[in-house]
This record gives C-alpha cells, structure tokens and sequence, in this order.
C-alpha cells in the first residue's frame, strides 16, 4: 500500500501588533521589520502600511521567494509618491514578463564591463581636475562634491549635452529625484517639481536624437534609450524614454551616498585604509561590497502577489502587497557572521549568493529586479576609496558622522566635510 504523505500545515501569518504601521515605518525605516521580526521570531509578519494590509519579509528564503517571477508582480507595487518622484511613470521597475526582460537587456547592454570601466575612467579624470580647486578651499563636503563629479562623468559617458549653465539645477533636481522622494511635506513636493522638470528636459533631449537634430555618441545611452523598440518593436513613448534616461543618470548621482559612507568608513575603521595603501590585490572591491552591505541605502523593495499561493504553510493571497527588507536581510546572522562588524575580509565569497546579499535588489540581473547598475556602483565606490587613501591627504574636522537613518537614503549627518585637502605622494 502507498502511503500518502500528509497535507501541508497551514499557519497564519504572524500579526505585526500594531493596526498602522506607516508611522512606526517612517520613523525606524531601516529598523522596523528586522525589530518586528525578532520580537516574534519570524521571517515575515502581516500589517497595514499606508492603510494597505502588507506582508512583511526578511531575510535569504525571503529573499528567493520574493523574486520568483511566478509568484510576483512589480505592476502597482511602488506607492504612487515614489513612482512619481524616484522611479517615474512606465519605467523598467514597474514591468512584468518579456516588457521586463526586453527593457532590461537593454541597460545590460549599457553597462557591460568595458562601459563600466570608461565610466569609472571619466570620473577620476573629473576628480582629477577638482583637485587644485580643492587644494584652494578650506572645507569643502565630500558629499555635495561627488553629486557634482558624478553628474558630470555620467551625463558625458551618458552622451547627454551639460551647459555650465545647466549643471547647478540638474545636480540639484537629479539629487532630490533620490535624496527627497521618500520625504513628506515640502521636500517631497520639491521631488516631484524636480521630476517634472528633468523628464521635460530629457524628453526634448530624446526627441532631437530622434529628429536628427542632436547627434548622440554611438554606443551611449542617449541613442540606445531614443532608438529602443520594446517587444512588439514600437519605439518608447517619449515620457517613457525620458524616464529611462534619468534611470540611467539619477542611480549613478546617487552612488555620493555610498561614497560618504565610505569615507566614514576609512574613518572609523583606519585598518581599512592601511590595506588600500597597501594596494592588497582585490581588497579595493571587497571593500566597496562591505559599504554597500554594511550601510543603509534603501531599506525595502515591494511587490504584488501575482496568484494565491502557499509558502512554508502560509498563505499569500493574490493581489497582496509584500515588502521585502533589504537592510536586515543584508544583516541577518542566520546569514552573516559578526553582521555589526565591518568586515571586508568577508568578500568576495559572501558575495556568491543573489539573495542574501541584496543592497541593490536580489536575484539575476535580466530576469529579476536586480538592480543594472550594480557594477557601476562597485567600480565607482572603488574608484572613491583609490583617491581617499592614494592620492589625497586631508583632514576630518569636528563633526557629526552618526547616520541618519530617518532619511531615505540615509546619510551621515555632516554629509562629510573635509579639510586641508591636499595631493598625496603616493600615487
């Protein structure tokens, strides 16, 4: 006789313990689901958010599951303050299928390794050339500096035109697109004047392109967005290619944030930059994975149940919003030895799993949500810890370096102000 093997157990999924929990959110938003979770030993508990029943998740299962395309949809997942302030309307986050495979291969394309590294090329040329200005001043923040560097190398890598007039307010817009959208009141109205303002302006960009009336560099972004077809190959809305190109600019300016934090990180952990003087074969890579695991950038993602379906006994109705916590997931120590600890040594091999170590998104990089621009991001924060320990020597005067963490991105209160900037005799 075959015996039948017994039914799954159904569980409910645990109650946060609160009725609202938008507050308790916006006020600990890289705290609160790790904090939940351990006071009731879970990995996933139901609430409300923003009046919305939501499924909380933490950690690598978590993880897996919450980018198994199967189960999940990223169609209406973003609250509609973020999709009109950080992501924009119709861009790739919130798409599904073969429109999502379609549109990511095509920011794959752009930033294969080669592109990456002439990326990271002009942007140390663009240092390079602030360093007898910096020489000059008495103070200046690391931070406002690198949103300007960064705008800079991307628009020209990008083959996106940038006036010396044009420069200060796109700086200031692409910042708010990231620095504000998360906000309430009047900075996250700002955001959305901001968004505004730069689909406009690379609307009118994109559509020169298209009238022959700029020429864009071969192989850059700004003629692959305006010449990209979709996968009934009908070329993009206008709105929707604007989008898409500041998908490209906006991630890149936001890379200052893990630059601050790595110079806070050289800081607080001097043993780190003895290794990078010492040039340690691959320490400068690892390094730059402990800044993205170690310090919050955004604190969740979010997405829709696409069908009821079960996991470990509990039940996801469909339609359900599910968040998934990418700060405790990245500190988790089911997953992470010493996860408090900041720890390059730990890479390159804790790195080998898509969905435990997830600053940027989990998963595979075409068919999930994983962030493209993952790989700019390390070969950028590298290119900043090069210049912090070999080429430059400075002071960090009395400030305060604690993390805001009521900010999205969080950032070091001071944004990091250093002086008595000077070239070095080590390079």
């Amino acid at each position: 006789m075959i015996q039948e093997s017994p039914p799954p157990v159904r569980r409910e999924i645990p109650h946060g313990g609160l009725p609202e929990s938008t507050l308790p959110f916006l006020m600990d938003p890289y705290g609160f689901i790790p904090r939940v979770c351990r006071s009731k030993q879970t990995d996933l508990f139901e609430t409300r958010i923003q009046f919305e029943k939501t499924i909380c998740m933490s950690g690598t299962e978590a993880a897996e599951v919450f980018y198994d395309t199967s189960r999940f949809s990223r169609a209406n997942a973003a609250p509609s303050r973020i999709q009109k302030t950080l992501f924009g309307e119709g861009g790739v986050q919130g798409l599904d299928g073969d429109a999502h495979l379609r549109r990511k291969s095509m920011f794959l394309e752009l930033v294969e390794p080669d592109r990456v590294r002439h990326l990271s090329e002009i942007f140390e040329r663009h240092w390079e050339l602030m360093l007898d200005d910096w020489e000059s001043r008495g103070r200046l923040c690391l931070y406002d500096e690198m949103r300007c560097l960064l705008t800079r190398a991307v628009c020209e890598w990008a083959g996106v035109p940038l006036s010396e007039e044009e420069e200060p307010k796109l700086i200031e817009d692409l910042t708010s697109l990231f620095a504000d959208a998360g906000s309430v009141g009047p900075r996250h109205w700002k955001s959305r004047r901001a968004r505004r303002r730069t689909e406009r302006w690379a609307g009118e960009l994109l559509q020169k392109v298209r009238n022959e009336a700029l020429e864009a560099p071969a192989g850059s972004a700004l003629l692959a967005i305006a010449q990209h077809r979709d996968e009934n190959g009908k070329q993009l809305d206008l709105h929707v290619a604007s989008v898409e190109l500041l998908n490209v600019l906006r991630p890149t300016v936001a890379v200052s944030v893990y630059i601050a934090f790595a110079a806070v990180a050289l800081n607080k952990y001097p043993v780190t930059r003895d290794k990078l003087i010492e040039r340690r074969e691959g320490y400068d890579r690892a390094f730059a994975q402990e800044v993205r695991r170690y310090y919050p950038f955004f604190p969740v993602v979010a997405a829709r149940v696409s069908e009821t379906f079960e996991w470990k006994g509990y039940t996801f109705p469909e339609g359900r919003l599910v968040v998934l916590d990418l700060y405790g997931t990245n500190h988790d120590p089911k997953d992470w030895d010493r996860p408090d600890a900041f720890l390059p040594e730990r890479f390159p091999g804790a790195s080998m799993c898509p969905f435990h170590f997830i600053p940027q998104g989990g998963g595979d990089p075409l068919r999930n949500h994983r962030c493209p621009g993952e790989g700019v991001a390390i070969e950028l924060i590298q290119v900043a810890a090069r210049f912090l320990t070999l080429r430059l020597d400075y002071t960090l005067p009395s400030q305060d370096l604690s993390v805001d963490r009521k900010r999205l991105p969080a950032l070091p209160k001071s944004k990091v102000i250093l002086s008595e900037v000077r070239r070095s005799g080590r390079f």
